[in-house]
């Protein structure tokens, strides 16, 4: 939703094509192939006409079941340019999960390769085809290898209209951390006003290429491309993260920025990576960032930028500076241009300190969900109850401080999660730690904590101990229990519903 007087092309890449033809687009560090953008729309536009001639008209939705792979770029583009909507799945979803978002979805084509075609094949009521001629239109190029489709007819290739910048581009599904996943669709305009908004935050240098080893059925692994597109810049695309690779690719001389997630990153600098001066940022998000994290990046210098957002808000809300995240660790910063993220306490503004629910307005937010049902209170009309707790510091910065729906209520006292993780993790032999509440007949709840402990484990009753005077009595974990990781989602958010059930 583009405010008076602002316009966004219907064909992002095709107006970068021309405006920067001989410009690198896209690399693929796995195979080192890279793609002037002259290519990379050439390529699109192959990809476009096989759309075409194998059924998908304008308003159709192509569900892709791919890892993250250049197809997966390529396909965001040419759907947009055939005027289709595409809904990329996770490929480590039970095949039950995927069967279920295909149904919601109504894709007149579904894309896979072979590791995935038999999984897609099953979730998907249709046949099995394979592009015509694909040396000619450059489909092989991105190493496509099948479709399965409800339509085999082959329709008439031409020019498309291509999407408005307020139709449906994109719908990307929720991690499903409070709940079965939520189909988020996503506009053209939602995409590129994050995409400027990150830039007002992040800035752009011409040399930039953006590394992503984040998953691309994830809108935080699509939203650099968009990112480097509307810039003129590189997007750099990785596999899949694997600590000596990504260190590797973090070395090359065309890698200026990455977006990584907590976890990754505390892989790195265990795997012994330090940045070189080439680096401009570390963009870190997916989940709380641990302050002996921070801490680390301090010491090795490491430009880190935590950030805050949601698939419902094409990625970015806020983001703070290094500056920022190491002189307040814990902050996500200010809120991006044209973002404005409020703090309520039953519908009134909080005052600077005081925790509130947070919620989020501006062009980056989500027209709704697939399932109109699905929440629509939380998102409707540019608004979106984010359905997180926090708060804003004197100083206009904005503190996230846990989900609204994870506070742990026992013996009538409110126990945030996040607080008590925080103090576990200052603890010199805890790694990380989930703090969660499970059901107790004398409590209401009980605080109980999964702890990944570091080079030596500590004894639960040391670990409780160095909580007395940190945090309330009534918050102290009643159970301790200690593992080699903690469950996450596919975006690398602690799975707390896996974590209850280990302690029930």
């Amino acid at each position: 939703m583009s405010r008076p007087g602002e316009s966004w092309p219907r064909d992002l890449l095709g107006e970068r094509a021309h405006r920067s033809s001989d410009r690198t687009g896209l690399i693929d560090v796995d195979t080192d192939r890279s793609w002037t953008y002259a290519e990379l729309d050439a390529i699109v536009d192959g990809i476009a006409n096989s759309l075409t001639k194998i059924g998908v008209e304008p308003g159709d939705t192509v569900a892709t079941v791919l890892d993250s792979r250049p197809m997966a770029v390529g396909l965001l583009f040419a759907t947009i340019r055939t005027g289709a909507t595409l809904a990329p799945l996770n490929v480590e979803l039970d095949q039950g999960t995927q069967a279920d978002q295909i149904d919601q979805l109504d894709p007149t084509l579904v894309c896979c390769e072979d590791a995935t075609e038999a999984a897609a094949v099953s979730c998907f009521d249709g046949q099995v085809s394979s592009l015509d001629e694909p040396s000619r239109d450059g489909v092989d190029r991105f190493g496509i290898q099948s479709f399965s489709t409800r339509n085999t007819d082959a329709a008439s290739a031409g020019d498309s209209p291509g999407l408005d910048t307020d139709d449906v581009a994109l719908v990307v599904f929720t991690s499903g951390t409070t709940g079965p996943p939520k189909g988020v669709t996503l506009t053209p305009s939602n995409l590129y006003s994050s995409a400027a908004a990150s830039a007002t935050r992040l800035g752009v240098t011409p040399r930039d290429g953006w590394l992503s080893p984040l998953s691309t059925y994830h809108v935080g692994g699509i939203a650099p491309f968009v990112r480097a597109t509307l810039y003129g810049t590189t997007g750099v695309l990785q596999r899949g993260f694997d600590p000596e690779r990504t260190a590797a690719a973090l070395g090359r001389t065309d890698v200026s920025c990455v977006s990584l997630v907590p976890t990754m990153l505390t892989r790195l600098l265990d795997h012994g990576w330090r940045p070189d001066e080439d680096l401009r940022f570390v963009l870190l998000g997916g989940g709380p960032i641990p302050e002996s994290l921070l801490e680390r990046c301090r010491e090795e210098s490491v430009p880190v930028c935590p950030t805050y957002g949601a698939s419902e808000t094409a990625s970015q809300v806020a983001t703070a500076t290094p500056r920022t995240a190491f002189d307040a660790p814990g902050t996500v910063g200010r809120e991006l241009s044209r973002v404005t993220v409020s703090v309520l306490a039953d519908g009134a503004p909080c005052e600077p300190g005081e925790t509130g629910q947070l919620v989020v307005e501006g062009p980056v937010v989500s027209p709704g969900y697939l399932d109109e049902h699905a929440g629509s209170t939380a998102l409707s009309g540019g608004r979106f109850e984010i359905g997180d707790l926090g708060y804003r510091d004197a100083d206009g910065r904005l503190w996230v401080v846990g989900r609204a729906d994870d506070v742990i209520v026992t013996g009538g006292e409110n126990v945030r999660p996040t607080a008590v993780e925080a103090a576990l993790t200052r603890h010199s032999g805890v790694f990380d730690a989930a703090v969660v509440g499970v059901p107790d007949q004398e409590w209401g709840e009980r605080v109980v904590a999964l702890v990944v402990p570091g080079e030596t484990e500590p004894s639960a009753d040391d670990v409780r101990s160095s909580l007395r005077g940190t945090v309330p009595e009534y918050a102290l974990p009643k159970s301790i229990r200690f593992t080699e990781s903690l469950p996450r989602t596919p975006s690398g958010t602690v799975d707390r519903a896996s974590v209850r059930e280990y302690f029930e």
